[in-house]
C-alpha cells in the first residue's frame, strides 16, 4: 500500500485549477471557446497555419481517431484574433 496523496491545486472557491499549457480539450470545448463549428475547424486546420494543431489521443492514424487541442494554444489563437480585429479596421 502506498500512502502517497495527489494534491490538486485549487482556486479560492475550491475548484481545481489546471495548467493551460498541459490541459488538452476536446472538440466541443474548442467549439465553445472559438465559436467555430467542427467543419470550419477542419477547414482552418487545412488552410490556416496559425490555428492550433491537434494532439492525437491514440496511436491510430485512421480517420475518426480521437484528437484534442492544447488549451493554451487555443487561448493564444483567440487572443491573436481579437488583436487582429483592431488592425482590420
Amino acid at each position: 500500500m502506498s500512502n502517497i496523496t495527489q494534491v490538486t491545486p485549487t482556486s479560492a472557491d475550491g475548484r481545481p485549477t489546471y495548467d493551460p499549457a498541459t490541459t488538452i480539450i476536446r472538440m466541443d470545448e474548442l467549439e465553445a471557446i472559438t465559436g467555430i463549428k467542427r467543419p470550419t475547424v477542419y477547414k482552418r486546420l487545412k488552410d490556416d497555419p496559425t490555428f492550433p494543431r491537434p494532439v492525437p489521443l491514440s496511436n491510430s492514424k485512421s480517420r475518426g481517431s480521437p484528437i484534442g487541442f492544447v488549451l493554451a494554444e487555443v487561448q493564444a489563437w483567440v487572443r491573436l484574433r481579437i488583436a487582429l480585429r483592431g488592425e482590420a479596421a
